[in-house]
Order: structure tokens, then C-alpha cells, then sequence
């Protein structure tokens, strides 16, 4: 069954909660009318019980019938015209009766039978019906019976005019409270209507559109508010997206018109085997570069899709820089740079910290490539290991031209470069940075940047150690022998 829409809802519910409200009040007033009533007539009755006992201490003890009969009747014949009254005394003789209870022979218990809290009934007189009180009483050390009655035409008759108004009412609240629940329910909904009439408009060519935020801190406000903050990621989202499409295509489009270019001007004429061979070269560079950018622009992608899964280990991070060691030297030899690791502790000692090697090895490698084509000829580039007790902090420094102050934050986003002025540098892509950026906070750490114009750059990063930090060996033997001394330079 297909659910009702929510206006219809609200209406509904409206109209059960005051129609509910409307019938409960009216039952309400009728028990409560019903109930003052009652209790006044039990009120008067008692007083006219009263006025009884009053009368018959005037009497004095064992007044006979006659006296008592005059006597009562001087006083009630034209006082309810003397309809509902009898007095029986304990040995069942009868001090007065009037003359409607005579005719209706009414019977009344002796004293000794009755309650002493009296007993309430009702007489029937055709269309009169008669409530009464029949009471126990002590005057004068004789006991009585007591009956008096009031006829109930008149409440009966407020009873009824009350009821029949509650009759007509109640439909007509029900009814107010049903138009009432539709007014109230479309006016609620107005402001998700304009909210939903505007995210109709919003689309992907349109998404710096907000939605209205109403000026009242409710409910809705919150919803726009919280739509709101979406649509700004979205939007970023949407805006990355092409922005690193477009950046993309702009960054692969130049390697193949160059590669497009150095062919044709290679199939041009025939040519010497040396230049042939210079031509290959150049190709082979313009390719390692090509492959490279693809490689960065799918580990981005695979980020930003959060298939990228890192694996958190246990690694020896001497063993991670053998391998670095290994790969830089022959480049810093080349280059003639100066290339050193500096801060491991001794070869007996295991540098244990958690991370995934690949990816690692991968953010040394960014920072060793920014820093080899921004230091010159003679320079020097170094790892420096400052080991702690709680984590290991790693620098990749070098004395190259640095980086202004302005540029620290924006050299971490994706295709952000800051040219330098050196003839040999090669400008990469933009994207390494922060890939390693990316590393750094699958690591739950963060890279920090020290530089300044003329005074080289230094990234920073703190990598967690394990347990066995600074475990020593106890064998003779070490279990692997490092290549690379504790500092090692390499020059041309």
C-alpha cells in the first residue's frame, strides 16, 4: 500500500488530536455537570434532613402523631407543597407523612436498618422522577428514619439541553479541527516546498546555488543549512574533479606533442646513427616522465576513490633507506650532488616504525625528486633521522633556492607549481606533493615544510615507532648488513 503523502499526515493527525481533545472535553463537562448535580442535590437533602432534626427537638421526646403532623405540616404544606417527606420513628410508628409519599406508599426502613451515611434512591412518578435520602437520626435519646425527595425534572432537564448542545458542538470542533489540520499542514510545509522547489533548479552546471535558510533556528533551517554544507562539497567535489581533467589532459597532452614532434623531425631526412640515437634518448626520457605523471594521476585517483588501501606494518626503516640509498647515489653521482643520511642509530640496533612500504618509499622518492631538481651542482641533499620515544621524525633537506612563505600551503595541491630559476630544473607535474600529502595522512601524520628564499627546504615528517624500537640484537651476527654508512657522501 502506497503511503500517504505527508501533508495528508500532518492533516489527519491533526484532526485525530483535536477531534480526540473536542470528544474528551465534552464527555468531560457532561460527567462534571452531571457530577455538581448530584452532589448539590445530596447537599440539599442533608440540609433538609437537618431542618428535620431541628423541628423534632422543638417537639420534644415521643411527640404523638397528631402534634407532629400538625407541626410539620405548618410548615412544609406550602414549602414543596409537603411532597417528600416521611418521618418513621424506631418502633416503626409513623411521625409524618405527606401526602404524594402516602399516595405512592413509599416504603421507608426503620433507623436501626438504615446506613449510617443514609441511603439515596429514586422514586418513580411517571414523568417526575424523585430522588430521595433516607437518613437515621437521633433527637432527644429516640432514634428516626427520615426521608426527603426533590424532584429531578429540572437538572434532568439541564442534563439533557447541556447534552444536546455538546451533541451539536463536538461535530462542529471535529470539523474546524479537520480544516484547521489541513491550513496548519500546507502552511508547515511551505518552506520544504520552496526548499525542494529549489533543489529542482540546482544542477551540476549550477551548484553554487544554496538553498534558502530560514531565519528561525528550527528544524528546517537546520535541514537547509545541512543541505547547504552538501552542496559546497559537492561543488568542491565537482570542481576538483574538473580541474584535475582538465589539468590532466593539459599535462599528458605536452609529453606527446613532444614525443609527436621529435618523431617527425626524426623521419624527416636520414640521419647519422648518433643523432638517431640522441633522438631516442630524448624519447625514452619524454616517456620515463610520461610514465611517471600516469602513475601519479592513478594513485590520485585511486585516493580520491578510496580504493587505495594501505597496508600498516612493522618495517626496519634502515632496510627503507638501503633501498632509497641504493636508487639516489647513481642520480647524486650524475648530478654531482653531495647525498647523506644522517641520524641512524648504530648497525646493532633495529629502527622499527609502522607504515606501508611502498608507499613510503614512495613519499622519499617525491621529496628526494623535488629536492635534486632544485639543488645545484655542489649542493647537498640529506636525510636526516632524529629517533624518539614515542615516533621517528624524518627530514629530506637540501640548500637549493627555497621556497617563499606565500607558497607553503599551495605547494600541496594538485598541479601547484613554484618555477624556479635554474637552468637544468625540470619542472614536474604538480601532482607529488600531494600524493605525498595523501601518505602522510593515511600515517595519521602531516608533512611540515621549513623553508625560506636562499636557504634550501626541509620536509618533515613523524612516522610512529613499534614496540620493538630500539630492540638491540643479542647475536654476534647481525641479521643483514647496511650498505650505506652512517653518512654517506656521494660526489661526482
Amino acid at each position: 500500500m502506497k503511503p500517504l503523502p505527508i501533508r495528508l499526515r500532518l492533516a489527519v493527525w491533526y484532526f485525530a488530536l483535536f477531534a480526540t481533545g473536542a470528544l474528551l472535553l465534552s464527555l468531560t463537562s457532561w460527567w462534571m455537570l452531571r457530577h455538581t448535580i448530584e452532589t448539590t442535590l445530596r447537599q440539599d437533602l442533608q440540609e433538609r434532613t437537618d431542618d428535620i432534626r431541628i423541628q423534632l427537638q422543638h417537639l420534644g421526646p415521643h411527640p404523638s402523631g397528631d402534634q407532629a403532623a400538625d407541626a410539620f405540616d405548618a410548615i412544609y404544606r406550602f414549602r414543596d407543597d409537603g411532597k417528600w417527606l416521611q418521618i418513621l420513628d424506631e418502633k416503626g410508628r409513623w411521625i409524618y407523612r405527606s401526602s404524594r409519599m402516602a399516595t405512592l406508599r413509599a416504603p421507608l426502613a426503620p433507623p436501626q436498618a438504615l446506613p449510617h451515611a443514609g441511603l439515596v434512591g429514586m422514586l418513580d412518578r411517571g414523568n417526575r422522577p424523585v430522588r430521595t435520602l433516607s437518613l437515621p437520626i437521633n433527637v432527644n435519646g429516640s432514634g428516626y428514619s427520615v426521608e426527603t425527595g426533590i424532584s429531578m425534572n429540572k437538572p434532568l432537564v439541564l442534563l439533557h439541553d447541556f447534552g444536546l448542545g455538546l451533541l451539536f458542538l463536538t461535530p462542529a470542533v471535529v470539523f474546524a479541527a479537520a480544516a484547521a489540520g489541513h491550513l496548519i499542514s500546507r502552511k508547515a510545509l511551505v518552506p520544504v516546498g520552496l526548499i525542494t522547489a529549489e533543489a529542482r533548479r540546482i544542477s551540476d552546471r549550477n551548484l553554487d546555488n544554496r538553498l534558502p535558510v530560514s531565519a528561525a533556528d528550527d528544524e528546517l533551517s537546520q535541514l537547509s543549512t545541512t543541505l547547504n554544507n552538501m552542496l559546497a562539497r559537492i561543488d568542491a567535489g565537482f570542481r576538483s574533479v574538473r580541474d584535475f581533467t582538465a589539468n590532466a589532459s593539459h599535462e599528458l597532452r605536452t609529453p606527446l606533442t613532444c614525443l609527436r614532434t621529435e618523431i617527425e623531425v626524426a623521419l624527416l631526412r636520414p640521419r647519422p646513427a648518433s643523432e638517431y640515437r640522441d633522438s631516442l634518448e630524448h624519447l625514452h626520457q619524454v616517456t620515463l616522465d610520461m610514465s611517471t605523471l600516469i602513475d601519479s594521476l592513478l594513485a590520485i585517483a585511486r585516493s580520491d576513490a578510496g580504493t587505495e588501501v594501505l597496508s600498516i606494518a612493522e618495517l626496519d626503516l634502515r632496510l627503507l633507506l638501503d633501498v632509497i640509498a641504493e636508487e639516489w647515489t647513481p642520480i647524486a653521482n650524475r648530478l654531482s650532488i653531495q647525498f647523506q643520511i644522517v641520524g641512524l642509530p648504530s648497525i646493532e640496533t633495529h629502527l622499527i616504525i609502522l607504515g606501508d612500504r611502498l608507499s613510503l618509499l614512495r613519499l622519499m622518492r617525491i621529496f628526494l625528486d623535488n629536492s635534486f631538481k632544485f639543488t645545484p651542482r655542489g649542493g647537498t641533499v640529506t636525510i636526516a633521522i632524529t629517533p624518539g620515544e614515542q615516533d621517528v621524525l624524518l627530514a629530506v633537506q637540501d640548500n637549493g633556492p627555497g621556497i617563499a612563505q606565500e607558497h607553503h600551503a599551495a605547494i600541496f595541491n594538485r598541479f601547484y607549481r613554484v618555477r624556479g630559476d635554474t637552468s637544468r630544473q625540470r619542472v614536474g607535474a604538480g601532482l607529488g606533493l600531494n600524493l605525498a600529502s595523501w601518505i602522510a595522512e593515511q600515517h595519521n601524520t602531516a608533512i611540515t615544510l621549513e623553508s625560506s628564499p636562499g636557504r634550501g627546504a626541509s620536509f618533515h615528517i613523524s612516522l610512529p615507532v613499534s614496540r620493538q624500537f630500539l630492540k638491540r640484537i643479542n647475536s654476534a651476527t647481525p641479521r643483514y648488513v647496511n650498505p650505506l654508512p652512517r653518512a654517506t657522501e656521494c660526489r661526482q
